[in-house]
């Protein structure tokens, strides 16, 4: 059955995954995917708003579809114009075989290391002084109690009246 063959009427009720199947045996060619929906939706009258509404169902029925098949760069076309070898070809991408590391190199880097670790003597880190350590807890003992300004007290004391009648008026709140 040819599109030519069908009146507009009988071809407004296609399904577009057929209209599109009878473009592909018309045509003899494979489509980019938007041309295929601009094809099918002029043959079937559709509006801009109609195609998008139906252009997701569209791709999954072509996708699901065993007699379509994507031939690389969302390029459309039937699957028995591609015989499986040639398909392989299109469709997978050409990828560059990885460098393998070298194993030798591995092995050099451990051996630098049991070296680095055979070299170090952890009974010097016995001997490690602790002087630092003591200087800095000296530096608050120099800290006469003298040099504490009277006005400190009193903003401590204000800040402890403050929260006292921060108490106060949360009791009050709870009556």
């Amino acid at each position: 059955m040819s599109l030519k063959q069908l009146t507009d009427e009988q071809i407004k009720e296609m399904a577009m995954v057929e209209v599109a199947y009878e473009l592909f045996i018309e045509g003899k060619k494979p489509y980019v995917f938007s041309e295929l929906v601009e094809e099918i939706a002029t043959l079937l009258g559709l509006t801009k708003k109609q195609v998008e509404d139906k252009i997701a169902q569209f791709y999954t029925d072509i996708n699901i579809d065993g007699r379509f098949i994507c031939v690389g760069e969302n390029m459309w076309g039937l699957r028995t114009w591609y015989p499986y070898e040639q398909i392989e070809e299109e469709i997978v991408p050409v990828t560059k075989p990885k460098k393998k590391k070298s194993k030798a190199s591995d092995d050099d880097l451990e051996e630098v290391f049991d070296e680095l670790e055979d070299d170090l003597d952890y009974d010097d880190l016995d001997d490690f002084d602790d002087t630092d350590d003591e200087e800095e807890d000296d530096d608050f003992d120099d800290i006469d109690e003298t040099d504490i300004d009277d006005d400190d007290d009193d903003l401590i004391d204000d800040d402890d009246e403050d929260l006292d009648e921060d108490d106060e008026d949360d009791e009050e709140d709870e009556k």
